[in-house]
């Protein structure tokens, strides 16, 4: 028997590599992760879909998208059986696609308890039938998950073949990492194999503060090269952004915090590169 890396059966299954953006503690700068490294890769020709897993909807919101747009949505083709296709939504930003959220899927929670395959639902969604054609239409599918380890986490975990954590530089860091390591430890003995950490990249960083140092140290001696060296800086700009409806690299493509996630994007890209070569 021949056991493939998760690169070569991604290649020989067609589609996009599925990277699910997690952390279950609110507030990290998941989201402003989530839709500035897909608006970096669409920046570089890549062809991304953001799915927008969050009941909240705000990688929806940031990408422009308003509420009374959103038509077929993520809880759509989650429980009513909606093909993924009829659920993406054209963004302003060349290359760069979305499925939305709706304050619906607040619902999928409770919902998903007691359905058939409930932890399957979005791996079916994207690899099946019509959906599994719309999958190999992009390079990369960025799912924006809640902040909770519940069932729609488990979801986008289930789904992906990588798990990008975006840790603030905080003093329970390392705790929350710890848990949510675990996590995918279940979900790999339990549904996902090939599931794999893509790193952990430190958000909200203040050179300035002894304590973002010291959390950067402890998160490097604990994690290794699994942790990016890109890290994003504390910046208003990266904040200001999605009220304008914006990734922060449309909004203000100079400004710090856009310019660490171009950094971020390349560096994901060469890791990449290595590991096909590998």
């Amino acid at each position: 028997m021949v056991f493939l890396g998760v690169e070569e059966k991604r290649r020989r299954r067609g589609g996009g590599r599925v990277i699910a953006v997690a952390n279950q503690k609110g507030g990290v700068g998941k989201t402003t992760t989530a839709i500035n490294l897909a608006t970096a890769l669409a920046a570089v020709r890549k062809s991304v879909l953001m799915i927008d897993l969050d009941p909240q909807g705000n990688a929806s919101t940031g990408l422009g998208i308003s509420r009374s747009a959103r038509g077929v949505s993520i809880y759509d083709v989650l429980m009513r059986d909606h093909d993924l296709g009829e659920a993406v939504v054209e963004t302003a930003i060349p290359g760069l696609k979305v499925v939305c959220s709706t304050m619906d899927l607040a619902g999928a929670e409770l919902e998903l308890v007691s359905a058939e395959e409930r932890a399957l639902r979005l791996r079916q969604a994207l690899r099946t039938g019509d959906s599994g054609e719309v999958l190999d239409a992009f390079d990369y599918v960025l799912i924006d998950s809640p902040p909770s380890l519940g069932l729609l986490t488990l979801n986008a975990l289930v789904a992906s073949d990588t798990v990008l954590v975006p840790l603030q530089c905080e003093f329970f860091a390392l705790e929350g990492l710890s848990l949510l390591m675990k996590t995918v430890e279940r979900v790999r003995g339990a549904f996902n194999p090939d599931l794999r950490l893509e790193g952990v990249v430190l958000t909200m960083y203040d050179r300035r503060n002894r304590l973002s140092t010291q959390v950067e140290d402890d998160v490097r001696d604990f994690m290794g090269d699994k942790v990016f060296k890109t890290v994003i800086p504390r910046n208003v700009r990266l904040s200001e952004a999605p009220s304008h409806g914006k990734p922060a690299l449309v909004y203000d493509m100079r400004c710090p915090g856009s310019l660490a996630y171009i950094k971020l994007a390349s560096e994901l890209l060469k890791r990449e590169k290595k590991l096909v070569a590998a």
